[in-house]
């Protein structure tokens, strides 16, 4: 009797679940995106939330909320209904979170549930044109000459563009200057006004300026070649063993997301990236899309958390 009763709630928990897949999305979907519009995560965010709403009949709102180092925008997730309508734009701030401050208001491994790595954009070594190296070699050179003399700029303390260089200092065994700006453009923009000598940069955002020579690429922070710029060597290539920074945004949903909800999800962005229109157009724009599954995502995550923790452990970083 027993066995026929757990046999009997099995198939009414795979019944109540599969109608709730079929009937979802019921309402409008919110996709929140913890940067400013216009940048590259929030580019990405649109593409996908377009299509989104082309192939769930339903909207897929972006929404914008920035602060506190992302910790707002992953707040709000970690909060909402679990029921597959809220969604974060996971980028690598939120596995570096727990290491970087004292206290957060959620846990990634127990809080949210993964749905897919979207795509992934390359963080690219660069120069101002002043700064008289012609690799990632010969910058490792010039700094241990000079130390503590080349400045970087970063996206903020512990921000992605903090940890890649931090990572390349350690294992190159240089020592540079962090100079912190309250986001990734800033810090550009005074690279190109030769105000710092280098900042491992995002791609999408200085692909243009590569292609204008106002900043010279070294080296790429992916462990293997991009192939947006296959003929740029990769940092471990210039002899920085072990190197690879890479920046991710993925979709993640509240940890109690039913599961068949999680893989229509994974569904939908898996099939819109398969179009070739769409992936001609995220290549253009320095991203290599993946659409991995969520099992995947969720140890690639985990990987990455332990990583990037023990850089923060070894670097000593803290936000101010």
């Amino acid at each position: 009797m027993r066995k026929w009763l757990r046999a009997a709630l099995l198939l009414a928990l795979i019944s109540d679940a599969t109608a709730y897949a079929q009937s979802f999305p019921s309402r409008p979907l919110r996709l929140v995106v913890p940067y400013a519009a216009g940048g590259s995560t929030d580019v990405l965010a649109r593409l996908v939330a377009q299509r989104m709403t082309e192939m769930l009949g339903q909207p897929v709102v972006v929404d914008n909320r920035l602060g506190a180092g992302t910790l707002i925008a992953t707040e709000i997730v970690a909060h909402a209904a679990a029921d597959g309508h809220t969604l974060l734009m996971a980028t690598p701030p939120l596995v570096v979170a727990d290491a970087l401050y004292k206290s957060v208001p959620f846990n990634v491994a127990r809080d949210f549930a993964a749905v897919t790595n979207i795509a992934g954009t390359s963080n690219v070594l660069v120069v101002h044109p002043s700064i008289p190296v012609q690799s990632a070699r010969e910058l490792i050179v010039l700094a241990k000459a000079q130390p503590g003399q080349l400045t970087y700029g970063s996206s903020g303390i512990g921000g992605a563009s903090h940890l890649a260089v931090a990572l390349f200092a350690s294992l190159a065994g240089i020592d540079l200057l962090h100079v912190p700006y309250k986001g990734g453009a800033l810090a550009v923009n005074d690279l190109l006004g030769g105000r710092l000598s280098l900042m491992f940069a995002n791609l999408t955002t200085v692909q243009s300026h590569i292609k204008s020579g106002k900043v010279r690429a070294l080296a790429m922070g992916t462990a293997r070649r991009s192939a947006v710029m296959p003929d740029m060597p990769t940092v471990a290539e210039a002899g920085v063993v072990g190197y690879e920074a890479n920046n991710w945004n993925g979709v993640v949903v509240p940890a109690a997301t039913p599961r068949v909800v999680i893989d229509r999800l994974h569904q939908t962005i898996r099939d819109l990236l398969a179009a070739p229109a769409l992936r001609s157009r995220l290549l253009e724009s320095a991203f290599e899309p993946v659409a991995d599954t969520p099992d995947s995502f969720r140890r690639y995550m985990e990987t990455e958390r332990l990583k990037w923790a023990r850089v923060v452990r070894d670097a000593g970083i803290r936000p101010e």
